[in-house]
């Protein structure tokens, strides 16, 4: 949901005092943590799984070392909880960031002016001048503090032990932003690299390469150079309207969708246009713009996707909670191919999508393991909501 009450970060005064909580991600137990907190007597002022875990810790028992309690505390709500999780916690003179053992979602580290700083990609680091450090390991917790002296000092701890390592592919497809460096990689580079394999793989005959703004140009431009097809802007954004497939309800999407792009009649008409998109998660909204691109008299239409077919919801951060509502799990390429009215229709391989990830040294098939890519795969690392239900009905 997109309310105000879900608004991040989460303040609350708890018996310690008062703390700041802001989570980035999304736990797969949250229906039966919230049940049985609800019969504690908890009241939820919002739908956020974040505030779950605020709840957790104000329940938490109170031990450990003076001025780590907190620490405690927060390791205590943590190990409760069942997901994908980067998270930064406020308390007095502390900061806390903890990333679960997974390491699903992307926590880095950076220095300015003796203080430390903890974001979820490094262009925030760049916006303010901060030096990165490093990132947050899977499943690790860095507590920073004051001494006495007034410097600041780290801790770490790996509380909740060792895991398989799945960092979120679709954060390079999609999610992050191109200046970030996540996961040890520059999302721009591999962005880039996803159109060049998409257009070894799925060539085309035609006049012009042209992005779905925004988040189609990086794969655009990597499509354009590979092929020799001159790149060309032939939809425009509204930088005043956010992204369309993760607002919560169609109606918003669609209205979305009408302001958010115009086509560019000078550039198209008469003209074969290989149009390159990130993904096709519903469907709507590339349905509306190939109608658009049609009206500006575009000739030919192949639309290109540097990712492969989306064919299961994300549980673990992204807003694609029903299968049913994704159009690839539903119909055939050709199928889509009709429903969006192209000329053609060709997705980037799985094995495509790792050959752009992989780095130097690293051979692709084998990183196929080390990420999650469960939108695109049906594989969970940590499970889904029903498969927690299940094991808990087992136990009982």
């Amino acid at each position: 949901s997109n309310v105000a009450s879900n608004v991040q970060p989460f303040l609350s005064e708890i018996s310690l005092g008062k703390a700041a909580i802001a989570h980035n991600g999304n736990l797969i137990n949250v229906n039966p943590l919230r049940e049985q907190l609800v019969k504690d007597g908890a009241i939820f002022a919002s739908t956020s799984d974040t505030e779950i875990i605020l709840h957790l810790l104000a329940r938490a028992p109170q031990r450990g070392p003076q001025g780590s309690v907190i620490t405690e505390a927060l390791i205590d709500a943590l190990s409760k909880v069942k997901g994908a999780f980067s998270l930064v916690l406020l308390f007095q003179d502390r900061l806390v960031a903890v990333r679960d053992p997974h390491g699903v979602r992307p926590l880095s580290i950076a220095k300015m002016n003796g203080a430390f700083i903890v974001a979820s990609e490094t262009c925030a680091f760049d916006l303010i001048g901060a030096e990165f450090v490093r990132d947050v390991e899977p499943g690790e917790l860095v507590e920073f503090f004051n001494e006495k002296d007034g410097k600041v000092q780290q801790r770490s701890l790996s509380p909740f032990g060792m895991a398989r390592p799945a960092p979120c592919v679709f954060e390079y497809v999609y999610f992050a932003r191109p200046d970030s460096n996540i996961f040890g990689r520059n999302v721009y580079l591999v962005r880039k690299r996803l159109g060049q394999e998409l257009a070894k793989e799925h060539p085309v005959k035609a006049d012009i390469v042209v992005p779905v703004p925004d988040s189609g140009v990086t794969a655009a431009i990597g499509y354009s150079e590979a092929s020799g097809i001159p790149l060309e802007l032939g939809l425009i954004r509204n930088h005043y309207i956010g992204r369309t497939f993760i607002e919560p309800k169609q109606a918003i999407r669609d209205f979305g969708v009408k302001i958010k792009h115009n086509a560019n009649p000078a550039i198209l008409k008469g003209k074969s246009v290989v149009v390159v998109d990130d993904s096709i998660v519903r469907g709507t909204t590339s349905q509306k713009l190939v109608k658009m691109l049609r009206q500006a008299g575009a000739r030919e239409l192949h639309m290109r996707i540097s990712s492969p077919p989306t064919i299961d919801p994300c549980f673990y951060g992204i807003d694609t909670p029903k299968k049913d509502e994704l159009i690839a799990p539903k119909m055939s390429i050709e199928k889509i191919k009709e429903f969006l009215g192209v000329d053609s229709l060709a997705y980037l391989s799985r094995d495509g999508m790792y050959r752009a990830v992989a780095v130097s040294g690293e051979e692709p098939s084998a990183l196929q393991q080390r990420f999650c890519d469960a939108c695109f795969s049906g594989h969970y690392p940590i499970g889904t909501p029903a498969d927690h239900k299940r094991k808990q009905q087992e136990i009982l």
